[in-house]
């Protein structure tokens, strides 16, 4: 009797471990996060993406999870060619989610070979996109102004007559549109959005840029060096002719000046003469031998000659005679 007990309890025991294994295989839970494909004998059978609790045909039957949520994608950098023949790296990053389950796990089965698909969908547009647009295009969005340190530069773009048609976000769209039709159409993959992360000259190009840059600040400097040179001939030239201008009316101011001061000295002898011609015809004489004679002089002079009057007429005399009475 005892041992038919155990028994009774070995298979019951038995039986609900048995219940739980099968339990266990039949009941799955579906959360709002996740979505599974049902597959029995590694074929699809079904797709579950509702939330709740679900069951199966056990130990014939098997789920697959799949994320419901947006993905991240991260591309690598990869340079390209623009139209412009700008040589460029650019790096993008994406977000994508799987829309179709069931054509996901027949084309791809996990989302380590999505991911690897996307580096190829998303290079390949990114590549064909990019390339057939110039620079300005895949940096710029708008036609604005610009604003440039110096009025060369702004010149030098102006020149360049840059005009944007489509611009950064519209390449953008374009991007997602050709990779997200392939992904859609072959992976069931739904390509939520892509964006440009980076853009920037390849390794090997940068040297030239820097080159070119500095020879453009160069020759703005050589630039505002003529300009300065023509200003300083043009300041120095006003100068000088200012000078002439200055110098010829002092000149001719001083000479009127000095006219004026001669006319008016001239009629001061004159007046002076008229008064005592003897006086006048003394003091110039007295000048004169001030300024012909010295120590050195030897004059050699007959005695009737007018320059020896006065010393011919005063010799000998002790006083001077008075020449403004006349005596």
């Amino acid at each position: 009797m005892k041992q038919t007990a155990q028994i009774y309890i070995i298979i019951a025991m038995v039986a609900v471990l048995a219940i739980i294994i099968i339990a266990s295989n039949s009941f799955y839970v579906v959360d709002i996060k996740s979505q599974y494909v049902i597959t029995q004998f590694g074929r699809p059978v079904k797709v579950v993406k509702e939330p709740g609790l679900n069951i199966k045909t056990p130990f014939i039957q098997k789920t697959k999870y799949f994320e419901k949520r947006i993905i991240e994608w991260d591309g690598e950098s990869s340079d390209i060619l623009t139209r412009d023949k700008e040589n460029i790296g650019i790096n993008t990053w994406a977000r994508w989610k799987i829309n179709e389950p069931l054509k996901f796990y027949t084309s791809l089965g996990t989302e380590d070979r999505g991911q690897g698909v996307l580096d190829e969908v998303i290079g390949s547009a990114v590549k064909n996109i990019v390339s057939s647009y110039p620079l300005n295009e895949i940096l710029r969005n708008t036609n604005r102004k610009l604003v440039y340190t110096t009025v060369e530069l702004e010149k030098a773009e102006l020149d360049k007559k840059v005009e944007i048609v489509n611009g950064r976000e519209n390449l953008v769209k374009e991007i997602h549109k050709m990779a997200n039709e392939e992904l859609s159409e072959r992976y069931g993959m739904e390509l939520v959005d892509v964006r440009i992360k980076h853009i920037n000259y390849v390794p090997a190009v940068i040297p030239k840029i820097f080159d070119r840059m500095r020879s453009e600040r160069i020759r703005i400097a050589n630039k505002y060096e003529s300009e300065g040179r023509r200003e300083e001939a043009q300041i120095l030239g006003y100068m000088k002719k200012e000078l002439e201008k200055i110098e010829s009316e002092g000149y001719k101011i001083a000479t009127e000046t000095r006219g004026e001061a001669d006319a008016e000295a001239i009629k001061i002898y004159a007046d002076t003469y008229g008064k005592a011609p003897e006086f006048y015809s003394f003091t110039k004489t007295l000048e004169t031998y001030e300024k012909t004679i010295d120590k050195n002089t030897h004059l050699y002079l007959s005695t009737d000659s007018d320059y020896y009057q006065y010393l011919k007429g005063y010799i000998g005399k002790e006083e001077p005679p008075d020449i403004l009475s006349g005596q």
